[in-house]
């Protein structure tokens, strides 16, 4: 069955490479770190063996920038059977400190399109991380004043969202979610009797890649980019 946004009252907002560039951001530290580490193992086989890190510290660290670089400092010193020097710590802690004061680079239309609908819809931004990171990029970002509640949450799964949602007092029927990724926006939304809209990011994270059949992506909408959503909702 199609969705129908007919009943929608509040709006869910991902924040990163929704509302802003983040991905891109990780992509560059990755290959920083890879090259730093390449005297001990080729950059492509780095790559991997850091994703597998991350997966093993996830439970331990969470999402974010401080755990990715926990994850590249253990991976250093695992590649490097522990003898990797003290200047290349420094320099892998350096890499983290850069992605923590990158810009805020608003994605196109963000801006406008958060005008538009809060005027008639109740805001808010649903994303998961680090909490000081993403306060401080919504600070930095300016778009504070179109929410009305920002929740930094441990992941996106449904018993997540389905907390979320009765804290807030709002009906899943109620609620629309709009992010760029099926695995942690679109489908637990879904899955709890909300609605959906998918708008993908021209880089994923591996982690967060997922297999949709035909029939499970009739119950959500995936645009090209945020301003279309204003079309759907009218």
């Amino acid at each position: 069955m199609e969705a129908n946004y007919k009943y929608i009252k509040v709006i869910g907002f991902d924040a990163d490479d929704t509302l802003w560039v983040n991905e891109t951001y990780f992509r560059d530290a990755e290959t920083k770190f890879a090259k730093l580490l390449s005297r001990f193992e080729t950059e492509n086989k780095i790559d991997q063996e850091l994703f597998k890190m991350e997966m093993k510290n996830l439970p331990v660290y969470g999402y974010g920038v401080k755990g990715f670089v926990l994850s590249m400092v253990e991976m250093a010193l695992e590649l490097s059977n522990n003898t990797v020097s003290n200047k290349t710590i420094l320099e892998i802690l350096e890499i983290g400190k850069e992605m923590i004061n990158k810009p805020v680079e608003l994605l196109d239309g963000v801006e406008e399109v958060l005008k538009k609908l809060s005027g008639k819809y109740r805001l808010i931004v649903a994303t998961k991380g680090d909490l000081l990171d993403q306060e401080r990029k919504l600070e930095k970002s300016g778009l504070l004043d179109y929410f009305h509640h920002i929740e930094v949450l441990s992941d996106k799964k449904e018993e997540n969202y389905s907390r979320l949602l009765k804290h807030l007092d709002i009906k899943p029927e109620d609620f629309l979610m709009i992010g760029n990724s099926l695995k942690s926006d679109v489908l637990p939304l879904v899955a709890i009797g909300a609605k959906a809209i998918h708008i993908p990011f021209h880089t994923t994270w591996a982690h967060e890649e997922v297999e949709v059949n035909a029939n499970k992506s009739k119950s959500y909408k995936t645009l090209k980019n945020l301003s279309e959503v204003i079309s759907v909702l009218n």
